[in-house]
């Protein structure tokens, strides 16, 4: 049997914006364990949760100050076993999300290591004597400003994200053995995955070197050259634990944010020894253009073993709006989500993108984002795609009986959960379709994909098995001739097939046999 996380469809929950249980506002494990069901019935394989772990939320969890424990705002231990059992049951596989890179400056080690210099919990941490009266080098942080901060004794210390976010030195055995066991503690828990955050950060530069040109913040600063990322030592990390996922029963698996814009760079980090998966971040970058996406995913499947697919997440403007919003991004985004759906590998859901949820507006003082905070203002952050989820059309939509952490996107009502289902022609009704079928069809269909010839704006291909996927980015209707016989979904109304030509609509996509 082939292993579940080759193709599986996985579904992020940002959990303080699902659904909250105890009306504080924000989302939390019971209120995740709650809505699964939803999840069982969109057709997913697996969920995957932001972390939840105890954390002053500098940076909304990705700040961890105890990674063997939940935060109080989000449960306890035994609210999480309650999630697990019950993703469990209804089929399910859980993937918890993991932030080794850094911790927050609340964690007893970096407590300790900024209140004593003798300490050798300062060894754990990247701590440097400065450089004239100012940092050690002049490395800037993804979220804005300089990436070093000074200590009360003098010395600087690195966080590649917010000042409350201290790197870890991962040249020292001690951070090697602690993160060794943390994957334990889960693992032994029952956990079916980790997502790892930063999977190309941990090692930096040995000698941290300045960089040739300061870098501005861009999307996770995502320089190849960075002497910040990509380093060589860091897959053997991931050999290591590797070797301890690979002890356990019931298939675990780990994918890496590799945030890096060169599939050939993050393939170093996938293979049968080291990750199972790598996010593949240059479907994101591509445009809703049939050559552009063609070339996106004849690359990729070309060194990624399986590929995965990125639309949308918790730290990317949502791909509705990115593709014109509205009906038309909503449009063309149900037609790119369906050509994904439609390869082989494994597509990476965020949740909203089922209901077709814009990037919402939130207001100057309304935002948290560390982004937007460090930069002032000058960068919008990442508020706008983590809005809560709205379940219901009326006041509180379904998320919480308080004052939700965000405001709810324009879009909440129009769009709620409880509007959508049962309409054929709503966002989420297609996607139950397209999951169901791909579902059905999995068993049926190998990894081969052969492009067959089309019209210019206009994608046509042929998985292994005889599922053949036509997509058009045309802004009229299109008649392509297919070798199909069957019509079985499209993403618009309006396809037809009649003696092997397809007439399609705008920006969509069909499937047929």
């Amino acid at each position: 049997m082939s292993e579940w996380w080759r193709d599986a469809v996985v579904y992020e929950v940002y959990v303080r914006s699902w659904m909250d249980a105890d009306g504080d506002g924000v989302g939390d494990l019971d209120g995740i364990r709650s809505r699964l069901g939803h999840l069982a019935d969109l057709g997913v394989d697996a969920v995957w949760t932001t972390p939840f772990y105890v954390s002053p939320m500098a940076d909304h969890g990705y700040d961890v100050a105890d990674p063997r424990d939940v935060d109080p705002q989000f449960g306890d231990l035994a609210a999480f076993d309650a999630l697990l059992a019950e993703a469990h049951r209804l089929g399910l596989k859980v993937i918890v999300d993991l932030v080794p890179n850094h911790s927050s400056s609340a964690h007893p080690w970096f407590v300790e290591a900024l209140a004593d210099p003798a300490s050798p919990m300062r060894a754990r941490y990247l701590f440097r004597p400065g450089r004239g009266d100012g940092p050690p080098n002049n490395w800037t942080s993804v979220f804005g400003g300089p990436a070093w901060s000074q200590a009360p004794d003098g010395a600087w210390y690195l966080h590649l994200f917010d000042s409350a976010q201290p790197d870890f030195d991962w040249r020292n055995p001690d951070v090697h053995a602690e993160w060794l066991d943390v994957l334990r503690f889960w693992l032994d828990r029952g956990v079916d995955g980790f997502r790892i955050d930063v999977a190309h950060g941990l090692y930096k530069h040995p000698d941290l070197p300045d960089q040739p040109e300061p870098e501005a913040h861009e999307q996770f600063a995502a320089n190849t050259e960075a002497q910040a990322w990509d380093q060589p030592e860091v897959v053997e990390v991931y050999e290591a634990w590797r070797r301890l996922t690979d002890s356990y029963d019931g298939d675990r698996m780990m994918v890496g944010e590799v945030f890096l814009l060169d599939v050939d760079k993050v393939a170093r980090y996938v293979s049968d020894a080291r990750l199972h998966q790598a996010f593949n971040f240059t479907v994101f970058q591509t445009p809703f253009d049939a050559q552009a996406l063609r070339e996106t995913i004849e690359k990729s499947l070309a060194v990624l073993h399986p590929a995965t697919w990125v639309l949308s997440n918790h730290d990317l403007t949502r791909h509705v709006t990115r593709y014109g919003g509205g009906q038309l991004g909503r449009r063309r985004g149900l037609a790119a989500t369906a050509l994904l759906l439609a390869l082989p590998g494994s597509p990476y859901l965020y949740q909203g993108e089922e209901l077709g949820l814009e990037e919402a507006e939130v207001p100057p003082e309304r935002r948290t984002d560390p982004i937007f905070l460090r930069t002032h203002g000058a960068e919008a952050g990442r508020d706008g795609c983590r809005t809560p989820m709205p379940w219901t059309a009326e006041p509180g939509h379904g998320f919480t009986t308080g004052d939700p952490w965000l405001p709810f996107g324009a879009d909440a009502a129009a769009l709620a959960v409880d509007v959508q289902t049962g309409d054929p022609s709503s966002v989420l009704e297609t996607y139950r379709r397209l999951l169901a079928r791909r579902r059905a069809l999995r068993s049926t269909l190998g990894d081969g994909v052969e492009w067959l010839p089309g019209p210019p704006d206009v994608l046509v291909l042929r998985r292994e098995g005889g599922l053949v996927c036509v997509t058009s980015t045309a802004a009229e209707p299109v008649e392509v001739r297919v070798p199909a016989t069957e019509l079985l979904e499209s993403t618009a109304a309006g396809a037809e097939l009649a003696d092997g030509v397809l007439t399609l609509p705008a920006a969509t996509t069909a499937w047929l046999r």
